[in-house]
């Protein structure tokens, strides 16, 4: 029992080291300038945090002129984060898709409205079941002009709801693509448990309440 005592106390303290470094660094990409990411192929890229990028991926690829989703993590401070990791809560990660989408087909004004149908809004560090740091909600801006859509939509749904909205809004840095496996996995993996019980109702919950003429046939 000492020894196990010992073991979690040493896990402890290595965990997250260096606290005080820790929340300096989180703080320095909260607070840093937003990266603009370039079209390429005419095509626009768009990054948002939603509870699991299982869900996330399968909500924003329902959309009309989204072309693809892609699973991974942003948001911290640690490079080359691992989902392992990220679990941990010390990176400063959450999991978050990337969205690449056609900007004359969909706007990021559309994206963002999507993202706050597409959730909880109020629900904070975590999205149904899933809790902790790295499902926490995050939308992420490149420009000025991409924080002002997300600050206005924001405060207007804490207006009609009465209530705080848990999303944080950050200046995008950098997107890390997420392990193979967990790509596209609503799709490949239609009869996981997580996702007969929690991704598709969430799917289904979404397109029940967006609007027809902005959702693909038969997703």
């Amino acid at each position: 029992m000492k020894n196990l005592i010992t073991l979690l106390i040493v896990t402890l303290f290595f965990s997250c080291q260096n606290i005080a470094q820790t929340k300096k660094a989180q703080e320095n990409v909260i607070n840093a300038k937003p990266i603009e990411v370039p079209l390429e192929n005419g095509k626009a890229r768009a990054y948002f945090a939603s509870g699991c990028f299982w869900c996330v991926e399968a909500v924003y690829e329902s959309v009309k002129g989204v072309e693809e989703s892609i699973s991974g993590y942003s948001g911290g401070h640690s490079d080359n984060p691992t989902y392992e990791a990220s679990n941990t809560g010390c990176t400063g990660h959450a999991e978050a898709v990337e969205i690449i989408y056609e900007p004359n087909v969909v706007s990021f004004e559309t994206l963002v409205d999507v993202y706050f149908a597409s959730q909880n809004p109020t629900q904070v560090n975590g999205q149904g079941p899933d809790k902790g740091s790295q499902y926490r909600s995050i939308i992420f801006y490149q420009n000025e002009a991409q924080k002002q859509i997300i600050l206005k939509k924001k405060a207007a749904l804490a207006k009609k709801l009465n209530a705080t909205i848990a999303a944080e809004v950050y200046p995008f840095q950098k997107f890390w693509i997420a392990e193979d496996y967990h790509q596209n996995y609503e799709r490949l993996h239609p009869n996981h448990p997580y996702i007969q019980r929690i991704s598709i109702p969430r799917l289904n919950r979404f397109k029940s309440k967006f609007p027809k003429e902005l959702l693909k046939e038969g997703h």
